[in-house]
């Protein structure tokens, strides 16, 4: 099998389960809290590291921004023989009473992308893996009360956010999320929206593979505060900056889970 083209990875190289931020500077934040790790590739939007927690091997790998670049760091995954993908991201939420810092586990993402079309009709659900959501679901519940019980550590139940569980949308068009979409998705009772999770769930299903999403909260579109409304020089706010931390803890818990 040819090298993939733009992972840069042969088969073989890459560990079973991986964890997959959109930034490339979000995998040195991961790689930061596991035990060890070695860099395999750098390439354009996609940064490749192997690492261990828990004794555990893992992958993680960026995927860039939206469904196109996703997709196609899935694809080059599942050839080289990853099985199981999860995204470690950011939202921005639907429901006003959702925080910025809070964290939401999806149940499913509706299709607001084009890139799945190319796979599938859109009467196709975009689902994660049910292993994977409750792997997601149960380490969230366990940080949070190992969190509030930890007083000395100031992690407690106020400074780390509620965790949310239920469907998303993943959308193409940043800059296109009117009011009236916010409104549609609102009244719908979508918890949040992101730009990847609909190809992540879809394409992997697809391949055979697992796949499930966390993602921290890092603004509120029907409050206003949806991110580079209300910061300066940083992408996101503190809180939600500070709870990025929790969420890969999170999920690098729900990578030892699976693996057992």
């Amino acid at each position: 099998m040819a090298t993939q083209p733009h992972l840069l990875v042969d088969e073989g190289d890459l560990n079973d389960i991986a964890l997959i931020p959109g930034d490339p500077g979000r995998v040195d934040r991961i790689a930061a809290q596991c035990d060890s790790s070695e860099v395999v590739s750098e390439n354009r939007e996609y940064k490749v590291v192997n690492a261990e927690y828990e004794g555990v091997p893992l992958t993680i790998c960026s995927t860039g921004i939206g469904c196109p670049s996703a997709t196609i760091a899935i694809e080059e995954m599942e050839a080289v023989g990853v099985e199981t993908v999860i995204r470690v991201g950011t939202t921005g939420a639907l429901q006003e009473y959702i925080e910025i810092g809070d964290m939401v586990v999806a149940t499913g993402a509706a299709k607001d992308e084009g890139t799945t079309r190319r796979y599938e009709k859109d009467t196709y659900p975009a689902v994660p893996d049910y292993d994977v959501l409750s792997a997601l679901v149960d380490s969230a519940e366990a940080r949070a009360a190992r969190w509030a019980a930890d007083g000395a550590s100031g992690e407690t139940a106020s400074s780390v956010g509620d965790v949310h569980v239920g469907p998303i949308a993943s959308d193409d068009a940043f800059y296109a999320e009117t009011d009236e979409y916010v409104a549609d998705w609102e009244e719908a009772n979508i918890l949040c929206v992101e730009m990847e999770a609909a190809a992540v769930f879809s394409v992997a299903r697809r391949k055979g593979m697992r796949s499930g999403a966390i993602c921290t909260v890092d603004g509120n579109l029907v409050k206003g505060t949806q991110k580079g409304t209300d910061t300066e020089d940083d992408e996101l706010p503190e809180k939600a900056k500070n709870n990025v931390e929790r969420a890969i803890r999170i999920s690098l818990d729900a990578v030892a889970a699976l693996a057992r």
